[in-house]
């Protein structure tokens, strides 16, 4: 069988593609990591690939607000290829700026079943300023939640680290939540370490609603999470690992070979 291969975008201000390319590689997947100019001049890149992945960073600088500006990119050059990639079959993961990306370009309240090319209903979901007003950087937990991304097991639950200034979800009205939930699209909520889910700071870094860390798309083939899975790969990647039992890999990579598993089955 042979590997599954994961196209790994990068362009200026990204700077967490090495060790999503580290985590991918590990989790068994071919990487590819490719400039958004080279997709964009030959879309049919993706053609070849089973997994797109927009790693964390600060996309041209969060100008105007975080991920804006490659969102935009994405919805006004890719829109159409990246529908195309998803309806055979292709998987989509956003981390952090990449999930703040994905947000941005309307791809989660799109429907990709199936190839199309009618315009993108509006917007109604978004991710905006922590209410702590600073800059979250540490470690907090996250649960998985039974969603359209069939891999993502219900009550999974990891040590992840957070690093965002707007990493809080937020929704237009109760009927877009209720909407989320019914399509099954939240995939993953912030949770405390034995994993209660986390009403409030600190433990919810951000105040998101419904604790919300991550959603999918209704297909469970686009995935976007604030939390950095590939930060936890390795058993000494966390900070408390020597008060830890004995551990032979991070929690993270497990996510990683579960994706990449999921993945394989695009060309299928």
């Amino acid at each position: 069988m042979s590997q599954t291969k994961a196209l790994v975008l990068r362009t200026a201000g990204i700077n967490c593609d090495g060790e999503t390319v580290r985590a991918l590689q590990t989790a068994g997947a071919a990487v590819e990591l490719t400039h958004l100019d080279r997709v964009l001049a030959e879309p049919a890149r993706l053609e070849s690939s089973s997994l797109l992945v927009i790693p964390g960073g600060f996309s041209y600088g969060d100008d105007i607000s975080a991920g804006r500006v490659l969102g935009l990119e994405l919805r006004r050059s890719l829109l159409g290829a990246v529908r195309r990639f998803v309806a055979r079959g292709g998987h989509v993961l956003g981390v952090c700026n990449g999930f703040q990306v994905l947000v941005e370009s309307g791809l989660f309240e799109a429907d990709l079943s199936r190839e199309s090319s009618e315009p993108l209903p509006p917007r109604n979901i978004s991710l905006t300023n922590n209410l702590s007003n600073r800059f979250e950087c540490r470690w907090v937990h996250m649960r998985g939640s039974a969603c359209a991304a069939e891999w993502i097991e219900d009550g999974w639950t990891m040590p992840v680290p957070v690093a965002h200034g707007e990493g809080r979800f937020v929704v237009r009205d109760e009927a877009t939540l209720e909407r989320l939930i019914q399509r099954r699209q939240i995939a993953w909520r912030y949770c405390d370490a034995g994993g209660a889910i986390a009403g409030e700071y600190p433990a919810n870094p951000n105040g998101a609603v419904h604790a919300i860390a991550g959603i999918c798309d209704p297909t469970g083939r686009v995935l976007g999470l604030m939390p950095h899975p590939e930060r936890n790969i390795t058993p000494h990647n966390h900070p408390n690992w020597t008060r830890m039992p004995p551990r032979s890999e991070g929690e993270g990579l497990r996510f990683y070979r579960r994706l990449v598993e999921a993945a394989s089955h695009a060309h299928a």
